[in-house]
């Protein structure tokens, strides 16, 4: 992704405060997208060990975003896996592993992600806090370029929508799905690179093992030519 930030306070991000909005409610308390994560007890911790006055300056002039733009969409659609977080209505946070063909996170809209649901070990955990917590968070990584990108939102189940769990159906999976989670963004801001070790897949590390084996199998010929002749 082109537009790199952190979440490291001298690396406040240049631009409009594009997310300064009116608070739900309508009491008229102008808010900011990192609210969704910066609560009270969060910014009180910042003040208290000094991070506050570069947040807010953060959040003044430009903050997180709240919309998929095309380096989202892009980072997205090369994705293999991600990780989704959900709590039940008392706060017991689960965190899922979800994985899949790159792009099966799919991007409905601006404001809207969804992947496809199959058949698992049914303990249906993100299902049943869906039904009475909606908040949820995707946290996904790009292990070899040492990018990780965080989306708050909102999620929810669909069971009832064919032409939705169609154009979310992977057709190589050889099952059909049984719903979709549909889920709706509030923010999201990307991290720094710092201590992210890079992984590779094995798709990845497949165009350099090709060119290792393929200069194996030319010395190898020539060491049969020598044998040979000698």
């Amino acid at each position: 992704m082109t537009a790199e930030r952190s979440d490291r306070p001298g690396d406040e991000p240049q631009g409009g405060a594009g997310d300064r909005r009116d608070d739900a409610e309508g009491a008229g308390r102008r808010t900011y997208s990192s609210d969704v994560a910066f609560t009270p007890a969060v910014k009180a911790a910042q003040e208290r060990l000094g991070s506050r006055t570069a947040y807010g300056r953060m959040e003044s002039r430009q903050g997180w975003r709240t919309a998929v733009d095309t380096d989202l969409a892009g980072f997205i659609a090369r994705r293999e896996s991600f990780y989704l977080a959900t709590a039940s209505a008392e706060g017991q946070p689960y965190i899922q592993h979800r994985g899949g063909p790159p792009g099966f996170l799919t991007v409905l809209d601006a404001q809207t992600l969804a992947f496809a649901d199959y058949a698992g070990n049914q303990q249906y955990i993100s299902l049943g806090n869906l039904t009475e917590n909606p908040r949820a968070h995707i946290f996904l990584m790009d292990y070899p370029n040492r990018r990780r990108v965080k989306i708050w939102g909102r999620a929810r189940v669909v069971e009832d929508d064919p032409e939705l769990l169609a154009r979310l159906a992977d057709p190589d999976y050889g099952a059909a799905p049984l719903r979709a989670f549909v889920f709706e963004i509030e923010a999201w801001d990307i991290n720094c690179p710092k201590h992210i070790t890079p992984r590779y897949s094995e798709a990845e590390i497949a165009p350099a093992v090709a060119k290792l084996q393929d200069r194996i199998d030319e010395l190898e010929e020539e060491l049969t030519a020598l044998r040979a002749g000698g």
